[in-house]
């Protein structure tokens, strides 16, 4: 289970957000399709390293969740965590000098 965010940009300005995610019918659909739209409610580049950007948009789908009373079971916990160390990893793989202090905390895993 997996999503995409992506913006289209024409040439006489009008831009385009998309989406692609599970439906959601389940707490760990719904954290996916949420952390999808997340990347469009809090804007794509805002943040210098995108491993923080993936960390934002995954605290943004919480929010969301716990306003309307979804629990973030296990599942969904897992997979923030797996999430988290796969972006951590990557940004350190690409030459990243510095890692979020919020993040810190996926280095170990990710190292």
């Amino acid at each position: 289970m997996s999503g995409c965010a992506w913006r289209v940009s024409y040439e006489d300005g009008r831009e385009i957000n998309w989406i692609e995610a599970p439906y959601p019918k389940t707490p760990i659909s719904l954290a996916i399709f949420l952390h999808e739209v997340g990347h469009h409610a809090i804007g794509f580049k805002r943040y210098r390293v995108r491993c923080e950007e993936e960390y934002h948009v995954w605290q943004w789908a919480f929010e969301q969740m716990r306003r309307h009373g979804v629990e973030l079971d296990e599942r969904v916990q897992r997979r923030f965590r797996l999430s988290m160390q796969y972006a951590v990893g990557k940004a350190i793989r690409r030459g990243a000098k510095r890692i979020p202090v919020p993040l810190q905390r996926f280095l170990p895993e990710a190292a």
